[in-house]
Parts: C-alpha cells; structure tokens; sequence
C-alpha cells in the first residue's frame, strides 16, 4: 500500500485566517460565534451563526474575479493558496495528470442562488448572472481550485451534509493509494450564512 502523508495546512475558519492564527485561537479556546453581520437576521429566529470576518478576497484573487465568484470560491481559492504554500509544493513541477483536487461542500454558492433568484422575482429574467450556475454549483470549489493550480489529475466534489471535508479527504486518500494520482488537495468549503440557509 502507498504511504499518503500530508504536507500542508490552510484554514479560513471564524476563529482565524491561515493554519498559525488558527491554532493559537484554539488553544487560547476563542469562540468563533457571534451575532450575524453579513445580513439583516433580526427578522430571523437565529440571530448567531460562526462567520468567517475580516475576509478580503482580493488578497487572493483579482478584483474582477473577487466580484464574479462566490464567497465558497474565495475561501477554498485562499485555503488552497495556504496549503500550497505550508507545503513549499511547486506546483510547475508537478505531474499535472497526476495532481488531484477533492473539496467537499455541503451547500456550495449557496448566496449566489439567492442573489439571482430575488434579481429574476424582482427584475425579471434578463437580470439573472449567466455566471450563476458556475458560481453557485457544488462542484465549483473543487474545478475552481483545479483550474487556479492547473491540475489535471482527478477531480471530486463530495457532497455527504456536514461531513463533506472528511469524506473528501477519506477519498482523496483512497485515490493515491490507488496510485490515481501522486499529490491531491483537499479539503472543504463552505459559506452558508445566508438568509435562507441560516
């Protein structure tokens, strides 16, 4: 059997931004819960959710891509950024057929499907994104982060609720052992706190 080891840590969570500021925010036991901010909830029967803040996606995308891709997309673009970079992984020198992405997402651009559906009631059809099915299907996590490193290799977006990242990485184990592919990052994204999903 071929040995899988894992060679590098990222993580946009709400108690920190990248692997360091993470740890440290659990080992000092801070809470990531608070009142929601990125909506008017006070309509809503839950007022609290655990938001990622203090997130500016333009550190990793340009600010064109930044405004046509869903909040899911910034945060697996920026962890998968992380990882690459904690695992010093030269991504150029890399067999691309054999460079996997497995992210798993219960929701995927959640927000982006509840964008356009108040544009098509409130607007009408003509004001639909033609970048909504690409910004808001489940799988774009995973193509998304394959297309910014270019790898080639196998590509899965599991979606199993609140064990998606696990699976994906129970999966993207499987998947070297079978000797499928040498290097595959993986993970989860999510973005769900939204009006109709919180």
């Amino acid at each position: 059997m071929r040995r899988v080891v894992i060679t590098g840590v990222g993580a946009v969570t709400p108690i920190g931004l990248g692997k360091n500021e993470f740890w440290e925010a659990l080992e000092e036991g801070k809470n990531g819960v608070g009142y929601i901010s990125l909506f008017d909830a006070s309509s809503h029967v839950t007022k609290i959710a655990a938001e990622v803040k203090n997130f500016d996606p333009e550190i990793w995308l340009d600010k064109k891509e930044a405004r046509r891709t869903d909040r899911v997309l910034h945060f697996a673009a920026a962890a998968a950024d992380m990882v690459i970079e904690d695992a010093a992984l030269d991504v150029d020198s890399l067999d691309k057929n054999m460079f996997g992405v497995y992210i798993g997402s219960g929701e995927g651009g959640i927000s982006t499907l509840e964008d356009n559906f108040h544009a098509l009631i409130e607007k009408g059809p003509n004001r639909v994104s033609p970048f909504m099915v690409p910004m808001m299907i489940t799988n774009m996590p995973a193509a998304y982060v394959a297309i910014r490193c270019q790898a080639k290799g196998p590509n899965m977006a599991v979606v199993t609720a609140c064990a998606s990242s696990l699976n994906s990485m129970g999966e993207a184990f499987n998947c070297i052992v079978r000797g499928d592919a040498d290097v595959i990052l993986t993970g989860g994204a999510e973005a769900a706190v939204t009006p109709v999903a919180t």
